[in-house]
């Protein structure tokens, strides 16, 4: 026997870590229940969904169709279980799988995951937020109108979505797209509810029927957290039985009032310690009871110093830029010459409206003749201050308006309202992950709409995987009160679990004239290794 025929090396890297938080979870179990195991596959269903959950954590930016090549060089069956071969994962097999994920409800199945890991672990679900995000595609994805505008009121569907243009947080109006919203624990970030929507659909038509029925299916007392587009009467009507703190949209006549007419509180000497404690020292805020939509609310109405700054040097800026621009509309209509007052009026009124802060005001118009000796009129002008208008974004500048019904009962201070509503960023955070370039959304190459809401089943899953096992670590770095290096070499308590998947990079499973060993497990990385789950240690050790 030659000497390459005696050894074989595989990676591992920090795939065990993924593989290790998977079985955790019992993701690979919950899917196999649920689509049942058929004897004559070579690999179950479960299995499948486990591979690909690696291969989306394996931040190599590779789609579905390199599948099998994702796994060549891997430790495939240290991974996924003995006599299991990568040319098993075929695009057949993968796209077999998604359908019956799609088939039997990809709902049912994230919750009973969501639901498995908050038996397991204890994440603190006193506050959940919600957000949306969309995703751009490539290709036609054309479906029938007439279905389209049957459907156009079932917001909560059974039917697949429509890809099609809508507003997008992507900065690619061109393109045909999918919504995702998303409502993660403030507790690790953790992923509770994903839903897939369609291209254009509007955050206002559907958030209030999303929070209706995550608590139809979650049944937890969680507050729920959300931005403006929750706040209207529809939605408050419709929620009203939910606990909630959200943003006040500014275009509610109430909500202009209060913020042109009332002082926030000064800041008393004893509270300064403990806003300082809490990260608020720059914040002050007054709190009214407030009846909207027919429900009893507290408005906060609270002034950022940071983003008055912010706001008042932008104020400043489109000010200059008009003045700019309004010297160029003046020179310009007072050059020009009009055959009736009318024209030269209707021209007058339709610069005024490119112009927010400034006005270029009729001062004259002057009857004269051309050099035709032709009858015309000449419009002198000067540009004044809308000063109404400037004292009214000064005034509103760094102040914005949050909103809870819990009023009396379960009532919250408000130190606390903000800094939970300043959490909402716990969705960006995943929309963010969803759509690093490493990740595999590029993977969108799949032409149905049900593969594009499997596909972001699967990176939800992903999302979960990973906020998880972060979540895991850093609370075990703040118990044992010993930190590791980060990519600076500064010690932390808080690393992101990407920084660790790339410390374990290099760890080799080897086999040597049939004896199997994982090689290169550093110090540093059994100490890592001791901080996870043991599912994750049982990969290496």
């Amino acid at each position: 026997m030659s000497y390459l025929e005696e050894i074989q090396v595989k990676n591992l890297d920090h795939l065990g870590i993924v593989a290790g938080l998977i079985d955790e979870i019992g993701i690979v179990k919950i899917i196999n229940n649920k689509l049942g195991i058929d004897v004559r596959e070579k690999i179950s269903a479960g299995t499948v969904v486990k591979s690909i959950l690696i291969n989306g954590l394996g931040f190599v930016s590779r789609p579905l169709y390199l599948f099998s090549q994702f796994f060549q060089d891997k430790a495939i069956e240290k991974l996924l279980g003995e006599r299991i071969k990568p040319d098993y994962l075929n695009d057949d097999k993968i796209g077999r799988v998604m359908d019956e994920l799609y088939k039997y409800g990809l709902n049912d199945i994230f919750i009973e995951v969501v639901l498995e890991v908050i038996k397991k672990i204890k994440i603190d679900l006193k506050y959940s937020h919600l957000d949306s995000t969309s995703f751009h595609l490539d290709g036609e994805y054309k479906r029938e109108e007439d279905k389209e505008k049957q459907e156009e009121e079932k917001i909560i569907k059974e039917r697949p979505i429509f890809i099609k243009k809508g507003y997008s947080r992507d900065h690619r109006p061109d393109l045909k797209q999918c919504v995702l919203d998303l409502i993660t624990s403030q507790d690790g970030d953790i992923p509770l509810f994903v839903r897939v929507g369609d291209g254009n659909e509007s955050d206002k038509a559907v958030f209030g029927k999303v929070l209706v029925e995550f608590k139809k299916q979650i049944k937890f007392d969680s507050i729920m957290v959300c931005d403006s587009a929750l706040y209207g009467q529809e939605n408050l009507q419709l929620i009203q039985h939910l606990k909630w703190i959200t943003r006040v949209p500014m275009t509610i006549k109430k909500a202009k009032e209060l913020v042109q007419n009332i002082e926030v509180e000064e800041v008393k000497d004893e509270d300064k310690e403990k806003r300082s404690d809490l990260n608020l020292e720059s914040y002050t805020w007054k709190e009214e009871i407030v009846t909207y939509g027919g429900i009893k609310q507290t408005w906060l109405i609270v002034l950022s110093e940071k983003r008055q700054k912010s706001d008042l040097e932008k104020l400043e800026k489109q000010l200059s830029q008009e003045e700019k621009k309004s010297q160029k509309f003046l020179k310009e209509i007072q050059s020009e010459e009009f055959e009736h007052p009318q024209a030269a009026r209707y021209k007058l009124k339709a610069i005024n409206k490119k112009l927010r802060l400034l006005e270029i005001k009729e001062v004259e118009l002057i009857e004269t003749y051309s050099k035709k000796k032709e009858k015309i009129y000449k419009m002198i002008s000067l540009i004044i201050k809308k000063d109404e208008e400037i004292s009214r974004k000064t005034k509103e500048a760094g102040k914005f308006i949050l909103a809870t019904n819990l009023v009396e009962e379960n009532k919250l201070e408000a130190s606390e309202i903000l800094i939970t509503y300043k959490n909402q960023q716990s969705t960006e955070r995943g929309f963010r992950f969803l759509k690093d370039p490493l990740f595999f959304t590029d993977s969108f190459f799949v032409e149905k709409p049900e593969r594009i809401e499997t596909m972001l089943f699967l990176m939800s899953l992903c999302l979960l995987i990973y906020n998880l096992g972060q979540r895991e670590l850093r609370n075990c770095l703040k118990r044992v009160k010993k930190g590791i290096n980060n990519q600076v070499g500064k010690v932390t308590l808080r690393p992101t679990l990407r920084w660790i998947f790339q410390c374990f990079q290099g760890i080799h499973y080897v086999t040597l004239n049939g004896v199997k060993q994982i090689v290169n497990l550093t110090e540093e990385r059994r100490f890592i290794l001791s901080l996870l789950p043991a599912s994750c240690q049982r990969y290496y050790l």
